[in-house]
């Protein structure tokens, strides 16, 4: 019973504030229209990728411009097309066709909004179109037959740095969703916790993951990355090994849900006993919220990554990881062998979402500060802004080799690090939105109604 009230709660939330945010998208998008110059957009859904060589087609994923509009994560030769002071209009491909299921037509608390018309292919969808789209803008990819289209303008790059700049910042809609989204990533976690504590592989554990989130693999913004044991130390780690390794020391999962083409991006570190590792992802986690609550508007999310290294130094002292002050850590770049990534990045429709850099909509790029190559975000944060907070500590052999290699090494307490490196690394991850006063924790939230 409390569930289909929470489920009506939100497909009521969901009913109210669509309307607002698609008319927030309809005038931030007349206004980059007539900056640029054009008088209609066109945008498209995406078609299947072909496997070379074969009939077959990768999984369908929608472009995300497409998704601004439309929560359609199934609707593959599809289009949106808007021109100002009318009813966005979307063309949903639906061909007659017996080999594969045709894509729903849409239902919901969205479709009110929109003037929808389905079409057997895409020269149907072309007669939907005014006839003259010379002062119009596409964005989408190319497909055959689309410069007979008559287009003026195909992904025109000043058009769409104005409209991925303003997408950082969301709607009461879009934060709708990414809380629903978080609330699935961490049903999915606790599953996946479940299952390496009964001694489950990493196969185990995503498909635990997957039940618990209720989706599929395909329906995910990303693949999990589910690592035991040393695994941990591996970004990226993609092997989801079906057989239980010999000794169950740690699992890092980092693995999100998505809820109508919103992302969660979610990462746990979790223990196989309690001892010094378990001792350093109390401190990581600790050090995760000190960063959480250091954020707000105004906050330059450079410094934040700075800040992060500082705390990051102050724990691999208390940790006896290395050997020197955690001011010298830092300035020597030791704390980089350990903490080699961005300490987050914008979150979206798109997991690593667009407009990072961006100084402004008109032009110009945030670099990242020196020493710090892989930060996705250089900006100043604003209310509504989604970002990501994931510190991490790890044993990468490659990055510790090259310490040894360069000097860096006579920091480094090796007998330590040998000693933890069977257990990979930590990462801490949780979506926050920013307000001006602070953040709204989504992932802890999240957790936290679950109980």
């Amino acid at each position: 019973m409390i569930r289909n009230e929470k489920h009506r709660d939100l497909q009521k939330n969901l009913e109210l504030s669509f309307g607002p945010h698609l008319q927030a998208v309809c005038a931030r998008t007349a206004h980059a229209l007539a900056s640029c110059g054009h008088t209609g957009l066109l945008i498209y859904a995406g078609a299947p990728l072909p496997v070379f060589e074969d009939d077959r087609t990768y999984p369908f994923e929608a472009n995300a411009p497409f998704k601004v509009w439309v929560p359609l994560a199934d609707a593959p030769g599809s289009f949106v097309w808007f021109a100002p002071g009318s009813m966005p209009r979307l063309i949903i491909e639906r061909p007659e066709d017996y080999w594969y299921k045709p894509t729903d037509l849409p239902q919901g608390y969205w479709v009110r909004h929109f003037d929808i018309h389905t079409v057997p292919d895409r020269a149907a969808a072309r007669a939907l179109l005014p006839s003259d789209l010379s002062r119009a803008a596409y964005i989408g990819d190319d497909f055959e037959g689309l410069a007979g289209w008559g287009v003026g303008a195909v992904n025109p790059r000043q058009l769409m740095r104005r409209l991925d700049y303003v997408r950082a910042a969301k709607t009461p809609y879009e934060l709708l969703c990414l809380r629903e989204a978080n609330r699935l990533g961490a049903r999915g976690h606790l599953a996946a916790a479940a299952a390496f504590a009964s001694g489950a592989s990493e196969f185990e554990i995503e498909l635990a993951f997957l039940k618990g989130c209720g989706l599929r693999e395909q329906e995910l913004p990303y693949n999990p990355i589910i690592a035991l044991n040393a695994g941990g130390a591996v970004l990226h780690y993609q092997v989801l090994e079906k057989e239980v390794p010999p000794a169950r020391h740690s699992l890092l999962i980092d693995a999100g849900a998505e809820f109508a083409g919103y992302a969660s991006d979610i990462t746990r570190t979790h223990a196989g006993a309690e001892g010094d590792f378990a001792a350093l992802i109390t401190r990581m986690d600790r050090m995760q919220q000190s960063l959480c609550a250091g954020v707000r508007a105004g906050v330059d999310w450079r410094d934040v990554q700075l800040r992060a290294h500082e705390l990051t130094a102050e724990v691999l002292r208390e940790a006896d990881l290395v050997r020197c002050s955690a001011a010298e850590a830092v300035s020597s770049g030791v704390t980089r062998v350990f903490l080699p990534h961005g300490i987050g990045h914008l979150l979206g429709l798109e997991v690593h979402d667009v407009g990072g850099f961006m100084r402004s909509a008109e032009g110009g790029e945030i670099e990242r500060p020196d020493g710090h190559p892989y930060l996705r975000l250089t900006r100043v944060l604003e209310a509504g802004f989604v970002v990501t907070m994931e510190p991490g500590i790890y044993f990468i052999r490659q990055l510790l080799a090259a310490a040894r290699a360069d000097g860096h090494g006579r920091h480094i307490n090796w007998s330590r690090v040998e000693a933890l490196a069977q257990f990979g690394g930590i990462r801490i991850e949780d979506d926050l939105a920013i307000t001006d006063s602070g953040c709204e924790n989504l992932t802890r939230n999240a957790f936290s109604a679950l109980g």
